[in-house]
């Protein structure tokens, strides 16, 4: 199937989707940086591309109608200024949601294929997930979501996040969700007061080579993402290693490289999702 990669970030969304066959047309990042990645990562010649999604207009969305199959991504978790009115589609205006809802209102995909941290669902007492959910029901769309994490699934990371698929009345589509999982792991760590904060402060956890680790954050401190090994040697963590906890092959960590800097692709890779678990998604799609 055909899909958008919107809030495309370096492209996990994209990877997991190509890996079950599906075909990307077109994409949305604003970061400058985050598109340099994206770009050198895949094969984007020819494609349609924009930078900001908020000036993108329901003509322009209008002319992928009947083109495109799904539209994806992981959209920022704004706060909602009037969640909870329940006015559906009225609620979502302000926040980077709404665009995403405009391009599903012209378009019409089959599916659309989302992802949020876990905390999404909580928002506001549940009011924001619940303002998501009736917006997309207002546009057509029948949803289901689970709670996914990267360590089930390929990936010694310990990353929930929530995904939601929301299928199109007029297809009849099939379930996705669960997702069974493919792998298991228990999280061990220890701990070391490095950073004078105490030893419940994130900052002082480094993580048995042989375990799984926290989420990866989006950053690069010296004192975050540790591991030690066998022999007691502390190492934070490179942008190679990263990406591979992210389910990134090295040669698109190598084509990454080469036009952004080692600090700003562990930014990048904190950011992003991981292609294992958008690849189980993906395969279910169609």
């Amino acid at each position: 199937m055909k899909f958008l990669d919107l809030f495309a970030g370096i492209g996990g969304f994209r990877l997991g989707m190509e890996m079950a066959d599906h075909e990307c047309i077109g994409y949305v990042e604003w970061d400058e940086y985050a598109r340099k990645s994206y770009e050198a990562i895949h094969n984007t010649n020819g494609e349609w591309t924009e930078h900001d999604i908020t000036g993108i207009t329901d003509e322009q969305w209008r002319e992928f109608k009947g083109e495109i199959d799904v539209i994806c991504g992981g959209f920022p978790c704004q706060a909602f200024s009037v969640a909870g009115k329940k006015r559906g589609f009225e609620d979502t205006r302000g926040t980077l949601f709404f665009d995403a809802a405009r391009a599903i209102k012209q378009i019409e995909p089959r599916y659309v294929f989302l992802e949020n941290v876990k905390g999404l669902l909580n928002h506001d007492d549940g009011r924001t997930f619940g303002t998501i959910i009736s917006t997309l029901d207002e546009l057509g769309y029948d949803c289901e979501w689970q709670i996914i994490n990267s360590k089930h699934h390929g990936q010694p990371q310990n990353r929930e996040r929530v995904f939601i698929i929301g299928h199109h009345r007029s297809y009849g589509n099939e379930p996705v969700f669960p997702i069974a999982k493919t792998t298991d792991g228990i999280l061990r760590s220890i701990q070391a007061d490095t950073s004078g904060k105490g030893h419940k402060s994130q900052q002082d956890r480094f993580y048995r080579i042989d375990g799984i680790m926290c989420t990866l954050p989006n950053a690069r401190a010296k004192t975050k993402c540790c591991v030690v090994d066998d022999e007691g040697n502390f190492m934070i963590l490179t942008a190679k290693e990263r990406m591979r906890l992210q389910g990134f092959p090295d040669d698109a960590t190598e084509r990454a490289l080469s036009v952004v800097t080692e600090e700003k692709l562990c930014e990048q890779a904190g950011n992003s999702v991981t292609v294992n678990v958008i690849y189980e998604i993906a395969k279910q799609l169609g």
